[in-house]
């Protein structure tokens, strides 16, 4: 019946009433009318029809209404993210109508024409997407309240005595809504965990991986699947595996790092072609699809990487024992060994199952002393001249990926360093050398390789995939430099990513150039997984997957069992091949999922462990520049990347802001202080619970 009205009203295309659709459907019966009041009841529940003030009923997508998303600011208002709208839906704290972060809601469009910036009301609270929330709990007036971490959720949740697990002032909790009391934002609600005092070491990190729902125990039946493993390989599961013990490989990681998926060989040939083996661990050959231990790490989908731990896709047997590629151990991987000549054209390549056993855990630092100081550490004699032809072809590869499009936006990273009981002791940035870059330029081809193999057998796939920018966002962000002084030249409606790639060329030279770049990347589309291909556009990929983690990352564990059944087990059957189609879309919407809820637990940890680095300050003066420039302040970013606002309402004097040129102007002194502007700013507030720091600045640099 739900469908009859939907195809009835797509046919109208205007609103009905009760009776319009009752006769145009020819229901007569009592049974059929019931049917058809049910099916409306619940068309206009799910939002996928609008019942009017004047008792009709249409389509919501051809009413004013929209269907979205709310993101609310800590300042109380949002905006409703609508998929197909390019503009983002204004929502003023007054028209928010109880609704809060993350709720799915239904919002009427107030704004006229004219004006430029979408507004709009929320009429209805389709659907409050979060059931638990994470806060501190305290008690007044002999009831428990929570004081919630987040601070854009605006909730006031009673605890009853009895629902509070005997949680006390100080706690970290997790809280469950029961009922509503009295409006929107008044609950009951119930603690069914408590994480810790606030006060004790590392509760601080462990509230926000609640928050962000990353399990950190693996279920009874993970951990008793995970004791009948083989913590060995064993004489019969090499066999029909190509042997490659022998050969020269190696890893190359982080100092720290435990969960080693990937491992290198190479040769160099007497016509001056390369043969570069890339070796992965194969975890599809002990995570089964369908056990407890594949259905976990489905639902984790990732790894998550914080600054004193790892949350692992994979219980630590597997992640850190039977599959990663350590030292002088035999271990299962899949291959994929590529031929390229001097140019980097590739010219052959073969993709099977092996077993290897690699030389040696080499680290960036040591690799890097020998390809940028030619300095040989201690172990690594024998590995110097495999590793400068290694560097060889990486070049080789980085020129040609370059000359397709590849973009590097040189954004970089911060390294977070932490004591024993997890505070921060020291921020500086990331290093990234020619060993990191080698690494990611042959992870990249591996992974190319692999993609268009399967692409052009027509079979059933997971893609990583990055979408053309939009036109309008590009045309934006050259408007936008254009203010600042600087011409930059460009065709915004030629969609090959040499475009882009010009457009940091054209700035690298200018002062603002890390801020700008930044900017620039934020107005490109995420990237994600999907199970059809269309390209990755910031890499100038036509074809590209991820095959090179599967330890850590569940569409790389995907890929080796798709690999596995196309290739090796050679199991093409009309019921297979239906199997995949149907559970890649799911599994490409899940893994797309939980890699954005980890980059934002990421993200939420550095700037907490930042806030409480920046505590310790108070009152010094650091050197930054200006990364922007709002109508409340200006933001300075610290040459460690520790950001902090300049509130405008502790500046000195009246500002006029432009948005336009992103400047600040004092009305009497004419002082003026623009993006990109060095400065030194002195610490005046920093909180670890607020997550945020603030500046005052002394002088211009």
């Amino acid at each position: 019946m739900q469908e009859k009205i939907i195809n009835l009203l797509k046919q109208e295309q205007k609103a009905l009433s009760i009776y319009d659709i009752q006769n145009k459907l020819n229901l007569n019966s009592i049974i059929e009318v019931k049917d058809m009041s049910d099916a409306l009841r619940n068309l206009e529940k799910n939002s996928i029809i609008y019942h009017t003030n004047k008792d009709r009923y249409m389509l919501l997508e051809d009413s004013h209404l929209k269907k979205g998303t709310m993101k609310v600011n800590k300042k109380g208002f949002g905006f409703v993210i609508v998929e197909g709208l390019d503009d983002d839906i204004y929502i003023s704290e007054d028209n928010m109508n109880g609704a809060i972060h993350d709720d799915e809601v239904l919002v009427e469009i107030t704004s006229k024409k004219d004006i430029e910036r979408v507004e709009g009301r929320v009429l209805k609270i389709i659907e409050r997407k979060n059931k638990q929330y994470i806060g501190e709990y305290y008690e007044k007036n002999g009831k428990g309240h929570i004081n919630l971490d987040d601070k854009k959720i605006k909730l006031n949740i009673e605890i009853p005595k009895e629902k509070s697990l005997n949680a006390v002032d100080g706690h970290k909790v997790v809280v469950r809504l029961l009922k509503r009391l009295n409006n929107n934002t008044k609950y009951e609600g119930e603690v069914i965990e408590i994480i810790g005092h606030k006060n004790d070491p590392g509760v601080d990190i462990l509230s926000i991986i609640y928050k962000y729902n990353i399990p950190i125990d693996f279920p009874d039946e993970v951990k008793e699947q995970v004791k009948k493993l083989p913590m060995e390989v064993t004489a019969e599961e090499i066999k029909g595996r190509k042997d490659l013990r022998n050969e020269m490989i190696f890893t190359i990681d982080g100092d720290d790092t435990k969960d080693i998926d990937d491992a290198i060989s190479i040769k160099k040939y007497e016509n001056g072609h390369y043969e570069l083996g890339v070796h992965i661990a194969d975890v599809s050959y002990y995570v089964k699809e369908g056990e407890p231990l594949d259905k976990e790490a489905l639902e984790r989908g990732t790894s998550v990487y914080l600054v004193d731990r790892v949350i692992p896709m994979l219980p630590h047997e597997l992640s850190n024992g039977i599959c990663s590629l350590n030292p002088n151990v035999d271990r299962l991987t899949i291959s994929c060994v590529m031929e390229f000549d001097e140019n980097g054209n590739q010219l052959d390549y073969d993709i099977f199952e092996s077993v290897i056993r690699s030389r040696i855990q080499m680290t960036y630092n040591n690799v890097n002393k020998i390809l940028e100081e030619n300095i040989t550490p201690v172990g690594y004699e024998n590995y110097v001249d495999d590793l400068k032809t290694m560097e060889e072809l990486a070049q080789i590869l980085r020129k040609k990926k370059i000359a397709r499009g590849y973009i590097d936006f040189e954004v970089d990273e911060a390294k977070i360093y932490v004591d024993e009981n997890c505070v921060p002791t020291k921020i500086g940035l990331r290093n990234r050398g020619l060993g990191e870059n080698l690494i990611e330029d042959f992870m990249i081809a591996a992974n190319e390789c692999v993609a268009t193999h399967i692409f052009y057998m027509n079979l059933p796939f997971i893609y990583r995939v990055h979408e053309i920018p939009k036109e309008e966002k590009i045309r934006s962000f050259l408007g936008f430099v254009s203010n600042l002084g600087y011409q930059i030249t460009g065709n915004v409606k030629d969609t090959n990513p040499k475009t882009v790639q010009n457009i940091i060329k054209a700035l690298h030279d200018k002062k603002e150039f890390k801020i700008l770049s930044t900017l620039l990347l934020r107005s490109m589309q995420k990237a994600e997984y999907r199970p059809e291909n269309i390209g990755h556009y910031g890499l100038g990929s036509k074809c590209y997957t991820h095959f090179t983690s599967p330890i850590r990352r569940y569409p790389d564990t995907t890929v080796h069992r798709l690999l596995r059944t196309y290739l090796f087990s050679k199991n093409l059957n009309r019921d297979t091949l239906k199997h995949w189609e149907e559970k890649l879309v799911y599994i490409a919407l899940q893994s797309s999922s939980r890699e954005r809820a980890s980059v934002e637990c990421e993200r939420e940890v550095e700037d907490m462990k930042m806030a409480e680095y920046m505590e310790k300050h108070i009152g010094e003066e650091f050197e930054g520049m200006i990364s922007s420039v709002t109508n409340f302040g200006m933001f300075v970013e610290l040459d460690n990347l520790i950001e902090g606002l300049v509130p405008l309402r502790d500046m000195k004097g009246f500002y006029h802001y432009d948005e336009e040129r992103m400047t600040l102007t004092e009305e009497k002194t004419n002082l003026k202080y623009s993006l990109g502007e060095r400065v030194i700013v002195k610490v005046v507030r920093a909180s670890k619970e607020e997550k945020t720091i603030d500046f005052e600045v002394v002088r211009k640099v």
